[in-house]
């Protein structure tokens, strides 16, 4: 499903992009703010490990999202509203059916465990029964070995540029679709576990990434529920694993979102 999302917009996005179509009727100067959540999926990816004791890549590393089962008082409580995958977004219309906008999407990233990889490199942290050295070899990814998340979380924090087209309407009601572009940083709350050592969980920024996004809107006056399709490419070069600044991974991978959001249109400024 995830590889089918990602490579279905890919291929599409840049029909939508240049694709003329009727104007929207949101006006100049005004904006908008959406909240509402997402179901992730992630390709695999190499992880390389390096410090004082020790450098090692993981290849093909697979992962999944975390999803919050629904409970009415976790999604919309004011103390733990941030629990579940989650996304929020400010935008303003630069032009009738043009926007840009600030938001952010809180995605949750977990290392399946116990996978087998192949690993490559050196571990030289003594007193572990994983020292040695690498090629291509085999490996579990036990708990006493790695265990590896961002899931408070892998946050990408991003601008969009996207374009809207009014699809239809009726009275007071409008369906539309939407598609855009994004750039951003990537600051995840990485929660790991490696070789024996503390674990560690701070945030940190770790990369950055890019995306494209499509959807469809329905407006009813000033309120709107919007779904989303979005995939992009996600580069962390810099993760902390452990307290000692030494100690650090990177990864890359792509990823696909489908996110449920809602949203009102306020203070128009023209």
């Amino acid at each position: 499903l995830m590889k089918t999302s990602f490579f279905f917009i890919l291929y599409f996005m840049p029909f939508l992009v240049l694709g003329q179509g009727v104007e929207q009727e949101n006006k100049v100067g005004s904006f908008y703010l959406y909240w509402g959540w997402n179901g992730s999926q992630y390709l695999t990816s190499n992880l390389h490990f390096s410090g004082e004791h020790y450098d090692f890549i993981l290849s093909d590393v697979q992962a999944k999202d975390r999803q919050t089962p629904f409970d009415f008082s976790t999604y919309f409580s004011p103390t733990t509203f941030t629990i579940p995958q989650y996304n929020y977004r400010l935008g303003y219309y630069l032009k009738n059916n043009y926007d840009i906008s600030i938001g952010m999407d809180h995605m949750k990233y977990v290392m399946v465990a116990n996978q087998k990889v192949s690993i490559s490199g050196e571990i030289a942290q003594s007193n572990t029964p994983y020292d040695g050295n690498y090629s291509s070899d085999e490996i579990s990814l036990s708990p006493d070995f790695l265990q590896f998340e961002h899931t408070d979380g892998l946050n990408y924090v991003n601008v969009e540029l996207r374009k809207t087209k009014l699809l239809t309407e009726y009275k007071s009601f409008k369906m539309s679709e939407m598609h855009g572009l994004g750039l951003g940083l990537i600051v995840p709350k990485t929660n790991t576990t490696l070789l024996g050592h503390e674990r560690f969980d701070e945030f940190h920024l770790s990369g950055y990434g890019a995306s494209i996004v499509t959807g469809l809107r329905f407006d009813y006056k000033k309120v709107f529920i919007q779904a989303e399709l979005k995939g992009g490419w996600i580069n962390m070069p810099h993760i902390r694993t452990t307290s000692n600044t030494i100690d650090v991974a990177k990864q890359s991978f792509f990823f696909s979102q489908f996110n449920v959001v809602f949203g009102v249109f306020f203070l128009d400024l023209k």
